[in-house]
C-alpha cells in the first residue's frame, strides 16, 4: 500500500483498497512465535508505518502491547483540517481475538482491537479533556461495511435510539470505542501500551496481529462514521492473527 504523503491525507490516497487482506502476501511473513510476530521490511511503505515486529506479552501486572517499525514511530501525523467532518486519524493497531465484552461492550460485536491514534481535529476523551495533540490509546470494535469500500472495515456505529453496553470510559460518541488512560509511549522506532492484566483477564489462547492504517471521518457525519480508509501494513500479511500472548 502507498505510504501517507508526508503529514497530509488526501482523497486520492483514500481511494486505495482499505481491505485487510493484501498489503503483504501471507507467505512473505517471517517466522511467528508466542508473544511476537516478525515481519519483513518493505521499502515501498512509509518507514514510520512499516511494521517489523509486533509483540503482546504479560509483564508483571500488565499486558504489554508493542509494535516496532522501520522508521521513527509517530513521526507522521495527519494534517489538521480545522473541522471534524472529513478529518483523518492515523493509527497503530493490535487486532485481537478477545471478545468485545472483555473490555465492557456487548458480547460478539466484532473484532476487538487496541489502537494508538493521532487526530488533530477533535478530542475523544471520556472526561472531555484535550487529546488531539498527543498519540493516545483506544479500544475499538471493527466490523465490515462495504460503504467504506469493498471488503473494508469501520469502527462499529451505535444506531440512533439504541443504548448498548459500553465501558465506563466510553467518550460519548456514536461508536463502539473506549478511551482508557493506559500508559502509552512512542520512542525511536517503538509504540508501546501497558494494559492492566485485570482488564483482559485470562490470556491463554488469545491471538493478535499488528496493523498501521489511516481512518477517515465521514464528511456527512452519517453512518458509517469512521471508516478505515487506507491500510499501510499488516504484520502477518493477511490479518490471520498468528501471534499468541507471551508470558
Amino acid at each position: 500500500m502507498p505510504a501517507p504523503p508526508g503529514s497530509d491525507f488526501d482523497e486520492a490516497q483514500a481511494s486505495h483498497c482499505p481491505c485487510w487482506s493484501s498489503p503483504l502476501a501471507a507467505s512473505d511473513a517471517l517466522a511467528q512465535h508466542a508473544g511476537h510476530i516478525a515481519s519483513p521490511a518493505d521499502a515501498k511503505i512509509e518507514a514510520s508505518f512499516d511494521i517489523v515486529r509486533t509483540d503482546v506479552a504479560s509483564q508483571g501486572a500488565d499486558i504489554l502491547f508493542r509494535v516496532q517499525v522501520r522508521g521513527k514511530a509517530g513521526e507522521i501525523r495527519p494534517k489538521a483540517t480545522g473541522q471534524f467532518a472529513g478529518s483523518a486519524v492515523y493509527s497503530y493497531v493490535w487486532p485481537t481475538s478477545l471478545d468485545s465484552a472483555q473490555v465492557g461492550f456487548e458480547e460478539k460485536q466484532g473484532i476487538l482491537a487496541l489502537a494508538v491514534t493521532f487526530h488533530p481535529d477533535f478530542d475523544d476523551t471520556a472526561d472531555g479533556s484535550a487529546n488531539r495533540h498527543v498519540w493516545h490509546p483506544h479500544w475499538v470494535v471493527l466490523t465490515p461495511d462495504d460503504a467504506c469500500g469493498k471488503d473494508a472495515l469501520k469502527v462499529r456505529d451505535i444506531p440512533a435510539g439504541t443504548n448498548p453496553k459500553v465501558p465506563a470510559t466510553w467518550p460519548k460518541v456514536p461508536l463502539l470505542i473506549d478511551s482508557p488512560t493506559y500508559p502509552t509511549m512512542l520512542a525511536t522506532d517503538t509504540v508501546e501500551v501497558r494494559v492492566p492484566a485485570a482488564v483482559i483477564g485470562a490470556t491463554a489462547g488469545v491471538k493478535f496481529d499488528g496493523v498501521t492504517s489511516a481512518l477517515k471521518v465521514n464528511a456527512n457525519l452519517h453512518a458509517p462514521l469512521l471508516c478505515i480508509a487506507n491500510v499501510f501494513d499488516v504484520a502477518s500479511g493477511d490479518l490471520s492473527l498468528p501471534g499468541t500472548i507471551g508470558r
